[in-house]
């Protein structure tokens, strides 16, 4: 069989898959992912799944023997909480209203009142909007504004990055895993390195010759290739690493300088995750800003753009013909989500335990050699765990029993790059649950250290 990737999650065809499932699954919840695995078609990162899930609430899901876990992924959708009571009664009300499927020949209170709340929400400049069911469909929305708009069709994006499964936002992702076998992609999707300062193919350890390179093989593009529509990109990776603020000044400027739309892909990163409301405002303001996951509170699936003013030329195209951009019901969970952001200030919430999560880590780090890399800003977080031989190397291993020696104690993550523990826990959790993720993580890496002796 053809080796799987890890590069966007940890596999679904381990070994280690298989005894953490013999070892901890009811009957029940055995019986069902049977049922899910002969219904659903199979694929890497989804079925087969590793769990089956009785119900989620706030941070926690939980499966039918009534364990919780708390949930530090949650697809990214769990900003305000799974199943928010805020959310959950404004989305009733629309229910109980009728005002949910509105058809693009007529509006709604709802979506308006959704898009002028994320005009306020958004950095200045970012004053008109336009809705989506999904990521991938808003990459493919701001791209061809993008394109639209320059009159030019191509791109640059940045390799290991993930921007969707449609032909264009995996053209512009650097994954293999998702374009693979399916022949020639949308052309013209050229991609340089992301910003990584502790792993980086030229080994500089001095961050500003990490940008300088990659900022010369951009320009290089723009000059050499010509024709470039757009530079895409997350402000802050998924993995994560974050960049610079020198670097995204430095790309917003080539952009301004070529005729190129700078689109930011705040998908994951958006809705308070970083400490900020959005995560480019540590950085720039770009020209389309990309919003998916969390706008529809973890209940409705929902996506969109919001771009400048003078974007706003293409009357007589369309090029986000969408059936549901208008959906009453998605415009109520939306201004919900974003409600209950702002009245009880999870931004600062997510600042605040950020810094202690990354506080604790970076102690951690100091103490156990197999901890690597520890990177993020608010509750986006990433630790590499590095393998117990001391080679320096990843430890995918290691990661993985870490991984499911944490699920056994009530916490559940995600792997990235093969070894990466990548932590989104919802905006709403408690100093308690921080310390708690603390300190499952490290008694996982005692375990793991303690067993391999």
């Amino acid at each position: 069989m053809q080796e799987i990737s890890r590069e966007q999650g940890d596999i679904n065809l381990s070994q280690r898959r298989q005894d953490y499932q013999q070892q901890a699954l009811s009957p029940q919840a055995a019986e069902l992912i049977q049922r899910d695995k002969n219904a659903f078609l199979h694929q890497s990162l989804s079925t087969p799944v590793m769990h089956a899930i009785a119900k989620s609430d706030g941070a926690y899901i939980y499966d039918f023997e009534g364990n919780k876990f708390l949930d530090c992924h949650g697809n990214g959708v769990h900003a305000v909480g799974f199943n928010n009571d805020y959310v959950c009664e404004k989305v009733v009300q629309a229910l109980r209203d009728k005002n949910t499927f509105t058809s693009r020949r007529y509006t709604n209170t709802n979506i308006v009142a959704l898009a002028e709340k994320l005009i306020e929400v958004t950095p200045d400049e970012l004053d008109r909007v336009s809705f989506c069911p999904g990521g991938s469909e808003a990459i493919e929305l701001a791209v061809s504004l993008a394109k639209s708009y320059t009159k030019k069709w191509k791109t640059i994006s940045f390799w290991d990055s993930y921007h969707g499964n449609g032909f264009q936002s995996a053209s512009l992702g650097g994954e293999r895993l998702f374009k693979q076998g399916l022949g020639p992609m949308v052309p013209g999707a050229l991609h340089v390195e992301f910003p990584n300062y502790q792993n980086n193919p030229w080994d500089f350890t001095d961050p500003r010759k990490v940008d300088d390179e990659i900022l010369r093989q951009m320009e290089i593009l723009f000059e050499k290739e010509g024709d470039i529509a757009c530079v895409v990109g997350e402000p802050i990776s998924a993995t994560p690493n974050m960049p610079t603020q020198y670097f995204w000044q430095k790309v917003k400027e080539l952009c301004e300088k070529h005729g190129a739309l700078l689109i930011f892909d705040e998908i994951i990163e958006g809705f308070g995750r970083t400490g900020k409301m959005f995560a480019c405002e540590h950085y720039v303001t770009p020209d389309v800003l990309v919003m998916g996951k969390s706008l529809g509170g973890g209940i409705t699936p929902f996506a969109g753009i919001v771009t400048k003013n003078k974007f706003n030329v293409l009357e007589t195209q369309s090029i986000g013909h969408y059936t549901h951009e208008k959906n009453g019901l998605c415009g109520a969970a939306g201004l919900a989500t974003l409600e209950y952001i702002e009245a009880h200030q999870l931004v600062d919430n997510s600042r605040k335990l950020g810094e202690k999560l990354i506080d604790g880590f970076k102690q951690m780090q100091q103490a156990y050699p197999m901890v690597g890399m520890v990177d993020g800003i608010g509750l986006h977080i990433g630790v590499e765990i590095l393998a117990l031989s001391g080679s320096g190397e990843r430890g995918v291993d290691e990661a993985e029993r870490i991984m499911y020696r944490c699920m056994e104690h009530g916490l559940a993550f995600k792997l990235i790059e093969k070894s990466v523990i990548t932590l989104r826990p919802s905006l709403v959790i408690t100093d308690q649950d921080a310390q708690f993720i603390l300190d499952t993580i490290q008694e996982a890496i005692e375990y793991v250290m303690n067993e391999s002796k």
